[in-house]
């Protein structure tokens, strides 16, 4: 994987600091002098290499190749969107997002990695940039290689990647939009969270979509990127999700997992510079309850 990097500015640069401006990070650096190859207009780098107003920076990296112990699933993705450099799909509830110790053939990552050796690509390790739980569906983000990853990751640190999710909660929402900022973290070793004095900054922001007797349709914003966190939170509002046994949720509302859907993503592509924008529809369970 190679890319070609111009300074459009009107200073000279050393090397290293120019290239983590544009996402190489201290250690992409070593491996690229190790194991790749930086070329400054065409010349390879010496070990002073200075970027020259209107000079070309070319490196190439070595390929990602496969990691044996995340083996190959040929199960089927749903490909939103996709270039060199991205891979937008549109994961369903109940597949895992990242190989763990209960699940290590046939996650998102399996899928992902098979999909990409069927399209002969050399990097066979996708990086997953926007996580779901198991039993959430909806848009997940990848990169298809270190260098994307480093740039999503800067992204990620700066609240620049917007996700949106539509959740279905119990009981009536009276007001239209709300805040919610509560502290969230864990009491000992339980796997839930809570709203705790002492928890980490969480901030939520929601709309309310429809309302019914029984049960509200929310479109949700993090500001935060806690574990749980749309699902602690309404908790804490007393309007746990629908079919979220961990929170309390009831359970005898027509699904069977918590009722909370990835529906939008948007991003800058550092590659393209251009926004990327995504949407995808609410799926057939959740469509079935507000119906």
């Amino acid at each position: 994987m190679q890319f070609t990097f111009l300074n459009h500015s009107n200073e000279t640069y050393g090397i290293k600091k120019f290239l983590n401006a544009k996402g190489i990070s201290h250690r992409m650096y070593n491996e690229l002098k190790t194991s790749g190859e930086i070329l400054i207009n065409n010349q390879k780098l010496a070990s002073d290499g200075r970027v020259a107003p209107n000079t070309n920076v070319l490196v190439k990296f070595p390929n990602e190749g496969n990691d044996v112990n995340v083996p190959i699933s040929n199960e089927p993705i749903n490909v939103i969107y996709e270039d060199d450099n991205w891979l937008v799909v549109n994961k369903p509830a109940g597949l895992t997002s990242v190989p763990g110790p209960s699940n290590r053939c046939d996650t998102l990552v399996n899928r992902v990695k098979g999909y990409l050796k069927q399209q002969g690509s050399l990097d066979l390790k996708p990086h997953i940039i926007t996580r779901l739980d198991r039993f959430t569906s909806g848009l997940v983000l990848i990169a298809k290689h270190r260098l994307a990853n480093s740039l999503a990751n800067q992204q990620l640190a700066s609240h620049k990647i917007k996700k949106q999710y539509l959740a279905i909660v119990s009981g009536k929402i009276n007001k239209a939009h709300g805040l919610i900022n509560e502290p969230i973290g864990r009491v000992g070793d339980e796997f839930r969270r809570r709203v705790i004095s002492d928890g980490k900054p969480s901030i939520t922001e929601f709309w309310v979509k429809e309302s019914f007797a029984d049960k509200t349709l929310v479109q949700v914003e993090l500001h935060t990127g806690r574990t749980h966190q749309i699902r602690v939170h309404f908790t804490h509002l007393g309007h746990p999700l629908l079919g979220d046994q961990l929170y309390n949720g009831p359970l005898d509302q027509g699904i069977s997992r918590q009722a909370l859907h990835a529906y939008s993503l948007k991003f800058y592509d550092d590659f393209s510079e251009h926004n990327l924008e995504f949407s995808v529809e609410l799926p057939n369970d959740m469509q079935q309850v507000i119906k």
